[in-house]
């Protein structure tokens, strides 16, 4: 029957129907219905162009074992993987011009191997690629901080917290409203990650054109795809016809930006509010498949599966480790615990520090923190600032984001301020779209600038491009806790009805107001 196995695998798996499979080798389709059935075989000439059609041994064909595998193990020593099947966010190889920039803004002295970074990432992708790749690797692991490099950017939390400028004043939350501001907090979120979807990946230069065509500028609601009907889609790069609209959802879609919130409240169910970093990589690889993960998530999610545990797993082969995928993921910690700032950023470090390390880990305690004090106050600045005082001063973002205060309060306008952000980080790369700084500093803004307005702030988030799901997600969850649910209309939560589809083994699809009754249960068990 090995022979019988053999023909049936290579006709399915070519996608062949036994009658195409006949015709190739000039038989009837009844002499390949014998072979699969193991009635007849064909005679050696036959079985040879079979062979030699599609690429197999006859060891192969007539004992399902094929031995030009081993013969070649035995040349070389090793197997090899097929390089092109790897997707690049796997093949630390593929994104070495990332590595270079990302390396550079840690302050690593590495400027002088710029030229051979640049030249092994234009190779093809293949063995020879790779190995340069774990050469260039190596310097980078060892390169040692420029002279003078301005900034001190632990990624441990003993460092990160004698790094605080100030403290946290004492907080307490009303808990009579505590209900009403944690439902704002989840349908904020799902609301402005819904606004931002229909568009992610957009650059501002097909963005803003396709708005004032659509009547949406400056941007005041969703885009539906019935906006799609009145525009010419060929004058865009972007494909708008791609998108997943308002109009036509049944509750909020799968988006990583809300699987992380459903998934942190899987792990604190699982291990308590005591979990590890270690815990948090372990609910990882339980609840979502590969695919579920992006840029350093996929990267951390393969280290685990590799065995390299927290923190090892954020900077092995991760030039994605400041990106903003810790950022989008803080929001439950600080939905449990209102007026404690500090825990819920010391939890987000437990969970951004699988994935990421200095900035992209700043960025989760920031949001986490700010949501913290939003359940205790709708002030913009006092929430800003609360989130500033839980990372350290002596780093970029803390930097980028006193500029956006301090420019604010000196009267630049809306217009100018973003117009700064763009002048300084590139959306037109993808280290300048996803980094964490310049979709942090945009949430910032949009707090400041929407001045508490619920759509207005989502919108401003969205419409200044970079992230657009993540940052519309970030300030629609803290304008959620700061001012409740009952400031989030009917045109933004109507088309989400109660409703929110997870990728989460498990999980499934989820209804909001069922994660809300057990976020409460979080607060009130703590």
């Amino acid at each position: 029957m090995n022979f019988a196995n053999s023909i049936y695998k290579i006709r399915t798996q070519s996608k062949l129907t036994q009658a195409q499979f006949a015709e190739l080798f000039d038989v009837s389709q009844q002499s390949i219905q014998k072979w699969e059935s193991g009635a007849s075989v064909p005679d050696i000439d036959k079985i040879i162009r079979i062979a030699k059609k599609f690429d197999v041994s006859l060891d192969y064909l007539l004992m399902e074992n094929d031995n030009r595998v081993v013969e070649e193990m035995n040349k070389t020593g090793i197997l090899k993987p097929q390089y092109q099947n790897i997707h690049d966010w796997e093949f630390y190889s593929s994104n070495l011009m990332t590595e270079f920039q990302q390396s550079l803004e840690e302050g690593l002295d590495i400027e002088a191997y710029k030229d051979i970074f640049n030249s092994v990432s234009i190779l093809p992708k293949g063995e020879i690629k790779k190995r340069f790749g774990d050469i260039l690797f190596d310097v980078v692991s060892t390169a040692k901080s420029k002279e003078g490099y301005p900034y001190i950017e632990p990624s441990d939390l003993d460092r990160i917290q004698k790094l605080r400028q100030g403290e946290n004043k004492i907080r307490t939350f009303d808990k009579s409203v505590l209900k009403n501001k944690i439902s704002g907090a989840w349908y904020g979120r799902i609301c402005g990650c819904m606004l931002g979807k229909s568009v992610e990946g957009v650059h501002t230069s097909d963005l803003i054109p396709f708005l004032k065509a659509t009547d949406n500028y400056p941007m005041h609601r969703y885009i539906y795809r019935s906006d799609l009907e009145s525009v010419d889609l060929t004058k865009y790069k972007f494909n708008f016809a791609g998108g997943i609209y308002a109009d036509e959802i049944d509750g909020m879609p799968v988006d990583d930006d809300t699987n992380y919130v459903v998934l942190a409240q899987k792990v604190i169910e699982k291990y308590g509010r005591d979990f590890t970093p270690y815990d948090m990589s372990q609910a990882w690889l339980t609840y979502q498949a590969k695919d579920a993960y992006c840029t350093a998530e996929r990267v951390a999610f393969c280290n685990f599966v590799n065995g390299y545990a927290p923190p090892e797993s954020a900077v092995y082969k991760n030039p994605y480790r400041e990106w903003i995928g810790a950022q989008i993921r803080g929001d439950y910690f600080g939905y449990i615990n209102p007026a404690n700032p500090e825990l819920a950023a010391e939890m987000a470090w437990r969970d951004a520090s699988i994935s990421h390390v200095k900035n992209g880990i700043y960025g989760e305690m920031f949001v986490a923190a700010m949501l913290a004090v939003a359940a205790t106050t709708d002030d913009a600045e006092e929430i800003i600032l609360g989130g500033l005082a839980e990372i350290p001063y002596t780093s970029r973002l803390y930097e980028e984001i006193v500029t956006i205060i301090d420019q604010y309060k000196s009267g630049l306008s809306q217009k100018e301020c973003f117009d700064r952000i763009h002048q300084k980080y590139d959306e037109h790369t993808s280290h300048g779209w996803c980094h964490t700084i310049p979709n942090a500093m945009i949430v910032v803004g949009s707090l400041l600038y929407g001045k508490g307005d619920f759509g207005k702030s989502i919108c401003m988030a969205v419409e200044t491009g970079f992230d657009t799901d993540c940052n519309g997600a970030t300030v629609g969850s803290i304008l959620g806790m700061a001012n409740g649910k009952e400031t989030i209309s009917e045109d933004w939560s109507a088309p989400i009805s109660n409703k929110l589809h997870t990728s989460i083994f498990g999980v499934g699809t989820v209804n909001i107001s069922d994660c809300v009754e057990k976020t409460l249960s979080h607060i009130e068990n703590a």
